[in-house]
């Protein structure tokens, strides 16, 4: 079972409805119409709890269809109030994915990989990392479209219209053009990161094309014979290919920065010493031969000794503080191993 919507007149229509094999092919069936509101189904006795109500589970066992409670609050989820939902949903998420992965099947990689549709992973390669490489698509792993085995193309369709409410304003038409494959019909090097600057009368022709094509498809529309008009699954394609602009070029900016980073001229920081050999043995009222000597585990409490009397907490001056501060990292760079000491000129 899963959630449908649909479109009747301006209103968005909720129906739960099942796939069913049908020959080759998997159909869609309606079970239950839930009206515009789902929501009017979910019942809340008190406190946090809810429950969805009986008369929806009494019409499904009169259609023959088994349904329990946790599969039937898979379906109303989106329309829970939404207090409670923030409540429970990191236990409820957790137990859906369970109860999700235990009623999966196992299935044959190959044989998924075959029956799912290019067109479909192309979709599910946009949406889960943002663009389509031709090649990306055969080795991408079938875990994130074994989903759409063996589902009627109303629960695809409905799956993908929930991803695709994911795409930023600027995305549609750029995501109509990769999963399109309409890149193939052109030559330009450049064609998949700035197709704004292709032909754009050649690339209408060939979208019109391929989507003509693919409504025509039997194994597209599961097995539905063929429509005078288009299928109403893409009829959004359309929407998103004329209505849409592509996203804002950054192809070319991206190409003057990388240039520009590319003959950038780095050079060192010169070396300098803040504090000389000398000072550092007049700070710390210390012999030079005995500072070159000294270990590093010397080092450390001569500091603090010398610290205790010099902060400007016990009378000393912040920049005597400072000074010492300072003459002791230098010491310290020798002891770790650093560059030599350097006579100030």
């Amino acid at each position: 079972m899963y959630l449908a919507e649909q479109k009747i007149g301006k209103q968005t229509h909720y129906f739960i409805r099942e796939s069913v094999k049908d020959g080759c092919f998997f159909r869609s069936r309606d079970l239950f119409c839930l009206g515009t509101n789902p929501a009017g189904y979910i019942i809340y006795p008190g406190g946090n709890a809810f429950y969805i109500d009986d008369v929806v589970e009494d019409r499904l066992s009169d259609l023959g269809v088994r349904a329990n409670q946790d599969d039937l609050e898979d379906i109303f989820w989106p329309f829970l109030n939404p207090r409670i939902r923030r409540l429970v949903d990191a236990l409820e998420q957790k137990a859906r994915a369970r109860r999700k992965k235990v009623r999966e099947k196992p299935k044959q990689d190959d044989v998924i990989r075959a029956q799912v549709s290019d067109f479909d992973k192309r979709r599910v390669h946009y949406l889960r990392f943002g663009g389509v490489e031709h090649n990306s698509i055969y080795r991408m792993p079938v875990s994130l479209y074994r989903w759409a085995f063996e589902k009627s193309r109303d629960e695809i369709e409905q799956r993908f219209l929930n991803m695709e409410r994911c795409l930023n304003p600027s995305e549609p038409k750029n995501y109509t053009f990769a999963i399109f494959d309409l890149e193939r019909f052109f030559t330009e090097s450049w064609a998949r990161q700035v197709p704004q600057g292709l032909d754009k009368d050649k690339m209408e022709k060939h979208f019109l094309e391929e989507i003509c094509r693919l409504n025509e498809d039997a194994s597209f529309c599961s097995g539905n014979e063929k429509r005078a008009c288009l299928h109403e699954h893409l009829i959004r394609y359309v929407i998103m290919f004329f209505d849409h602009d592509y996203a804002p070029d950054t192809f070319l900016e991206d190409y003057i920065r990388d240039f520009i980073d590319a003959r950038r001229a780095w050079r060192a920081p010169p070396n300098k010493r803040s504090v000389s050999l000398e000072e550092a043995s007049t700070i710390f009222g210390v012999k030079k031969d005995a500072l070159k000597t000294m270990t590093k585990r010397g080092l450390v409490r001569l500091y603090r000794r010398v610290a205790k009397t010099m902060h400007p907490d016990t009378g000393g001056t912040n920049e005597a503080f400072v000074k010492l501060t300072e003459a002791y990292h230098e010491l310290l760079r020798i002891k770790e191993g650093r560059p030599k000491w350097t006579r100030k000129q």
